[in-house]
């Protein structure tokens, strides 16, 4: 891209540019793209997460606004992976309630809050570049949604449940692959690819071609952001070496893990085998030596009863299988008993 047509990224635009009101229309028409109502920004809050620090290399910018219906946006840009992430969306959440109200303050108070997350990193499955959440209440039986009562500067009036707790959108940058032709659409694409039509009619699009250009930004303001640049493609560079090394070596593992249970179970399944195999042979054995046995001591027992009837030693062998010697022997045994 030409550095006359080449615009600062929105993560750096949102940490050191948008935060001043001469600026929230950019900030205004990303909101209003998302939750496709006019957003009108009048003060951007100071909070622990997201102070202004032009020194940081952690490539995470997090900007808490409120809007002129006194609701809070929390907006979150993250280059880099993390393992709980919405487990955090969540806790962040839960605590911008809870600073926003105070103790013996009625329930009424609590101000409903917009999580809007811009993600340069895979976040589990999922075919969408743009994720919505927020929270509807169904009849289990009846399939209609509940509405609520609620009293409105002296007036009841009625609330949903989407109306009362907190709304979330999750941008998945990496996964835009379209050609922009909506608002909606053109923004994903200046978030990913830094591009914005020159016709455009995306609700702060316009203006951030006129405040966001590259050349605008004076020598020190340029080299800070291209260091920026630089840093967020060599963490991204490291990142992804480590996850492809990571599965190599799970992969590794895996194969050499499996190599072993496989020789683990092929040795216990053979020993396994081996006593079966070796029992039966053994009972096999067992009957055959036993019934062998069997035998001679009948044969015995019938050459004795012959030998007491005066039959011949010859003829004696002939009947019972056994040898002479066999007979001589059995003759002695005989004497001896």
């Amino acid at each position: 891209m030409e550095d006359d047509n080449k615009y600062i990224r929105f993560d750096w635009a949102a940490k050191r540019m948008l935060r001043d009101k001469a600026n929230f229309g950019v900030f205004e028409g990303l909101i209003t793209v998302l939750i496709n109502e006019p957003v009108h920004i009048i003060e951007i809050l100071e909070s622990e997460s997201n102070q202004n620090d032009r020194d940081d290399k952690f490539n995470r910018v997090d900007i808490k606004a409120r809007n002129s219906n006194d609701e809070i946006i929390l907006v979150e840009i993250q280059q880099a992976r993390e393992l709980y992430y919405l487990e955090r969306v969540l806790y962040g959440v839960a605590k911008t309630i809870t600073e926003h109200i105070s103790l013996g303050d009625k329930y009424d108070k609590e101000k409903k809050v917009y999580s809007i997350s811009i993600l340069y990193f895979d976040l589990g499955q999922g075919a969408d570049y743009l994720y919505h959440g927020q929270t509807s209440l169904i009849g289990v039986h009846t399939g209609d949604k509940l509405k609520i009562n609620a009293r409105d500067k002296g007036i009841i009036k009625i609330k949903t449940p989407e109306q009362i707790f907190p709304e979330y959108f999750i941008i998945r940058v990496n996964e835009f692959n379209k050609v922009a032709k909506t608002p909606l659409e053109e923004w994903i694409d200046y978030l990913k690819n830094g591009h914005i039509k020159d016709d455009t009619t995306a609700p702060g699009l316009q203006e951030a071609r006129q405040k966001l250009q590259y050349l605008k930004m004076n020598k020190a303001e340029r080299k800070a952001y291209d260091r920026h640049i630089d840093n967020i493609m060599v963490q991204n560079d490291v990142l992804d070496t480590a996850k492809m090394e990571g599965l190599e070596e799970g992969r590794a593992e895996g194969r050499a893990q499996g190599r072993e249970e496989g020789r683990a179970e092929g040795r216990a399944e053979g020993r396994a085998e081996g006593r079966a195999e070796g029992r039966e042979e053994g009972r096999a054995v067992g009957r055959a030596e036993g019934r062998k046995v069997g035998r001679k001591e009948g044969e015995k027992s019938v050459a004795q009863k012959l030998k007491a009837i005066g039959m011949d030693a010859e003829s004696i062998a002939k009947v019972t299988g056994l040898t002479l010697d066999e007979i001589a022997n059995l003759n002695t045994n005989l004497h001896d008993n």
